[in-house]
């Protein structure tokens, strides 16, 4: 298309490719929020306690954050047409094997094998996007991205719950493998590693794109002394950790914490978990949306990207702990759904970050990030249940606030001036 000033309108294949990272994602959250929402029944059907149920989910969880950085170094060895496909075919055939376990063993090597594969969902979607998605957009895309995995927590509980009830827990592990194997196919066909290589971009597009990101051939060797040697890299690890503590340990514990602590049936647990994973989604859209606007304000990106998660951060250190006090179950969510609202806000920009940062290297510096912040995660979702057993869930709870108040210190002090190999040149 042509405007009248003779200048060719820019084709739109960059945001089909965003479309479709959000698809990875919701399928992501999908299949692993189907693992928490399924705990109480599968807890009952196979009679473990408590404290199995945490290191239950940690086997999943520390497979996850294991086999980020091998996730990010496979999109940016291979390129993320071909490992994204890869690792969404792998998990999702591990999550279709999950209805085969008979004991808590062989639940805890499937789910660890599942993990594996979803462990490179994120970081190869950031390297995928790093390519085509131009700077003033990288707030709302990250912001998008994971809000279509917050969609699909938020649509998994109350289907998982439905189908549980008409047909056991094992029904939704088979259902939910289906979706990843068509997304793999689709993903190989439609997405090229470059818009150079795709024969949908026109020329308009691929200038602008081009003008904002270069076209310079990407390095294969990544350069892990400087990114590990990056002080800006550690204090971005250490921003998730905490990130990873707050986010993960509600995906995981949140379905169980209100079944057990709120003392809500199985229904009404997964309309509730559902809502708070809806404000989570909110949260998401919203963080990349202002520190965007911030940013085409101002121009100051450090600012643009703190202001926000930094708000956010706060949000859910106060939000946790009068959701964890006040008596009633609906008030209770509801502050819950604002604390998820709120530690929502910083992660489109923590993941902007990494393409601030990482530039050509952005999936490996998102896999260190992503890796540290799994750790954190399954680091408490494994203390949780010890926790529970001994202090309650209100404790627990509080451990969480903390954690995100922390989160909010370490993020004000991360600069993104400048990329991580132009500072190094």
């Amino acid at each position: 298309m042509v405007t009248q000033s003779g200048r060719q309108t820019p084709t739109h294949v960059r945001h089909i490719v965003l479309a479709l990272t959000v698809i990875v994602y919701l399928i992501t959250y999908l299949d692993r929020t189907l693992l928490s929402s399924a705990a109480p029944s599968i807890q009952k059907e196979l009679g473990f306690s408590v404290e199995t149920l945490g290191w239950v989910l940690f086997s999943y969880q520390i497979a996850y954050a294991m086999f980020q950085i091998p996730g990010g170094w496979l999109g940016d060895r291979f390129g993320p047409r071909i490992a994204l496909a890869a690792v969404v075919i792998w998990w999702s055939a591990f999550t279709a094997l999950t209805t085969l376990t008979w004991s808590v063993p062989s639940l805890m090597a499937v789910l660890f094998l599942f993990g594996m594969g979803e462990a490179g969902a994120f970081p190869i979607s950031t390297r995928s996007l790093s390519g085509w998605i131009l700077p003033s957009e990288r707030g709302f895309a990250q912001g998008l991205t994971h809000a279509g995995s917050r969609l699909g927590g938020t649509i998994a509980p109350p289907l998982v719950v439905a189908l549980i009830l008409g047909y056991g827990w094992r029904a939704p592990f088979l259902i939910f493998a289906i979706p990843g194997a068509l997304l793999a196919a689709i993903w190989f066909w439609y997405y090229r590693d470059s818009p150079a290589e795709h024969t949908g971009v026109n020329p308009a597009e691929r200038g602008m794109i081009e003008s904002a990101l270069g076209t310079g051939k990407r390095s294969r060797v990544i350069p892990w002394g400087l990114i590990f040697g990056s002080r800006r890299v550690w204090l971005l690890c250490a921003m998730y950790f905490c990130y990873g503590v707050v986010l993960l340990t509600f995906l995981a514990w949140f379905p169980k914490y209100l079944t057990a602590a709120r003392h809500l049936d199985l229904k009404h647990m997964g309309y509730f978990a559902a809502f708070s994973f809806g404000a989570a989604m909110l949260g998401d859209i919203t963080g990349g949306v202002l520190s965007d606007y911030i940013l085409k304000k101002t121009g100051r990106i450090t600012f643009a990207r703190r202001s926000v998660a930094v708000t956010g951060f706060i949000m859910a250190g106060i939000c946790i702990p009068v959701a964890v006090m006040v008596s009633d179950p609906f008030t209770s969510v509801l502050f819950f759904a604002l604390a998820l609202f709120g530690i929502e806000l910083t992660v489109g920009n923590s993941w902007a970050v990494t393409l601030d940062i990482g530039g050509p290297f952005a999936g490996s510096v998102s896999a260190v990030m992503s890796m540290t912040g799994n750790i954190g995660g399954a680091i408490y979702q494994a203390a949780m249940g010890y926790i529970v057993a001994a202090a309650g869930y209100n404790v627990a709870m509080y451990g969480l606030a903390a954690f995100a108040i922390l989160g909010a210190i370490l993020f004000s002090r991360i600069d993104l001036s400048r990329p991580l190999h132009e500072a190094k040149a």
